[in-house]
């Protein structure tokens, strides 16, 4: 197999890859016995750090009684909705009024099924008001039920300095107003809030210039272009790259912006095992020789789409191998970098800098402002003509108002703080301490006996909770104890895997990760959360390079 250029990393050193390629075209690099080689062009690459992943199986005891937790809370939903149509029980759930029951219904009664019998019951974990800034910690306002969750009321109480373990504030750029901020303040006092207009129009500034060329200098770039929305830098970019006749090979757990992009492109769509080279190749493979479906033409675009950190697994991209098989195939790689860009890699510039490779290797940057920047929005980077064809193509660019002016100037304040131009060293240290709060956390959590998902170096963590019971309770739990996590539950995962996903911070001292990590272990206790066996991954599907079958 094929695999990809650019220069060597080796004993954890990042040389220049220019200088290297010519010197160590034939090297190899071994670490723990484990010698990773690829060639490409005349050039190699190689990573000299194993890959350390784990998604660690459940018991089966623990599995049979998730299970047997939701078919038992689904009969009693079908009860609750029979004594509901019989007016025995009150529903507060949307229904049809009375004057149109003879129309087609606006809510399709089973789709709300889950939400009205299983969600509400727990719906007091998510959604709860916050009232800080979201720094490391933050303020809470109590708020009850009197209605099981179907209303909820302020008691006027704010619950003060809970422990910050959900927000993706990765740096801890997210907060609170101080004399660094000087120059958001100015530029708001200048500029303003809003544009009021879209980049097309009378909505492209000099600090968006600014900031485009400051993102493409990070990266390492030719060129990038910067939108007001995140999620709208998948869902609006990937149809002006992509339509009819072209092939998008997706992640199956890539996230919902980029779902949401590749169906609204009109591309034909296949998906392969999360991060599984076996599979994606069987899927080039097959899309090179057989073309396009009944025509058998062949494609004219191959866009594979991946994900930098995956947001609910903690893992990160297996971008070597998938940069060699897009060289080996001739397709377009787009990353999609949300969770990666700043928190990953010796100087925060995400998953390419992480494994050592050149950017030029990645088609489509992309990334947002959302996560380590502590503001909002998102960008695509590489090449200039790709920037320059999605400044006149992009329906984000034509349609959507330009992104805020004092935000604009926040994302340049903390990038020149990661990148050092601000005269200190603090955003580097920065870097270092979120990979070493990392460390620390996932070691602690492993060494306790819980099942945690992803890579070693990934800041989300996600514990797996399973029983639907043990969600709601795991949570408010610790909120009792001053500590706010995020829990996550079906249809966002998997049914029988609900787990709770915490994001580390550099701003998280010592003590706030101990005070956290006691508190889980008392809960692990308690809730017997602790399924771990300390085994190697359990589920050979995702890395299993003999099996690349998909499902139907």
């Amino acid at each position: 197999m094929a695999n990809s250029g650019g220069g060597a990393v080796c004993n954890g050193k990042l040389p220049n890859h220019k200088k290297q390629s010519d010197s160590s075209q034939n090297g190899n690099c071994t670490k723990n016995g484990i010698v990773k080689e690829a060639q490409q062009n005349g050039k190699s690459h190689f990573y000299d750090k194993p890959i350390v992943e784990s998604f660690e199986e459940a018991p089966l005891h623990a599995m049979v009684f998730t299970y047997m937790g939701y078919g038992i809370g689904t009969l009693f939903g079908y009860l609750r909705d029979f004594l509901r149509n019989s007016g025995i029980e009150k529903c507060n759930a949307a229904v049809e009024r009375e004057e149109q029951k003879d129309f087609v219904p606006l809510y399709q009664n089973f789709e709300n099924f889950y939400t009205r019998n299983l969600y509400m019951r727990i719906r007091d974990n998510w959604n709860r008001p916050i009232c800080s800034a979201p720094g490391a910690l933050f303020d809470v306002m109590e708020r009850v039920s009197d209605d099981y969750n179907w209303t909820f009321r302020f008691t006027g109480r704010i619950i003060k300095d809970v422990i910050n373990m959900g927000s993706y504030n990765f740096l801890g750029l997210a907060a609170r107003y101080d004399e660094t901020m000087k120059t958001v303040k100015d530029v708001l006092e200048v500029y303003g809030v809003g544009v009021a207009s879209t980049s097309h129009e009378m909505g492209n500034l000099n600090k968006h210039k600014e900031l485009e060329d400051l993102v493409a200098k990070f990266l390492n770039v030719e060129a990038a272009m910067v939108f007001g929305m995140g999620f709208a830098t998948n869902s609006m970019n990937i149809p002006a790259l992509v339509g009819k006749g072209c092939l998008i090979l997706s992640d199956e757990l890539n996230h919902a912006s980029l779902v949401l992009g590749a169906r609204l492109s009109g591309a034909t769509i296949r998906i392969f095992k999360h991060n599984n080279m076996q599979s994606l190749e069987k899927l080039l493979r097959d899309a090179i020789i057989y073309g396009q479906p009944r025509t058998h033409r062949a494609w004219k675009k191959i866009l594979i789409l991946v994900e930098g950190v995956y947001s609910m697994e903690g893992s990160i991209v297996h971008l070597p191998q998938i940069v060699a098989l897009k060289k080996k195939y001739k397709a377009y790689l787009y990353i999609d970098e949300a969770h990666s860009i700043g928190s990953v890699g010796p100087t925060g510039r995400g998953v390419v800098e992480f494994f050592g490779m050149d950017p030029g290797d990645v088609d489509v940057l992309m990334g947002t402002f959302t996560k380590s920047f502590g503001a909002s929005g998102g960008y695509i980077a590489g090449r200039k003509d790709l920037v320059d064809y999605l400044r006149v193509h992009s329906h984000s660019a034509a349609y959507a108002t330009s992104m805020s002016p004092p935000i604009a100037e926040q994302i340049i304040r903390s990038m020149k703080f990661i990148m050092g131009l601000d005269g200190t060293t603090e955003g580097l240290k920065r870097v270092r301490q979120l990979a070493k709060n990392t460390r620390y956390f996932r070691q602690r959590l492993h060494e306790m006996g819980f099942i945690i998902y992803g890579n070693e170096e990934s800041p989300v963590v996600p514990l797996l909770l399973y029983l639907p019971a043990k969600v709601a309770a795991f949570a408010r739990h610790l909120l009792n104890r001053k500590i706010g996590v995020v829990v996550v539950g079906f249809p966002a995962t998997p049914l029988a895997e609900a787990r709770a996903r915490f994001c580390v911070s550099a701003a998280h001292t010592r003590e706030m990760l101990d005070k956290v990590l006691e508190a889980l272990d008392e809960m692990g206790d308690l809730l017997q959360l602790k399924y771990s066996r300390n085994r190697k991954s359990a589920r050979p599907e995702l890395y299993d390079e003999t099996s690349f079958e998909l499902d139907d």
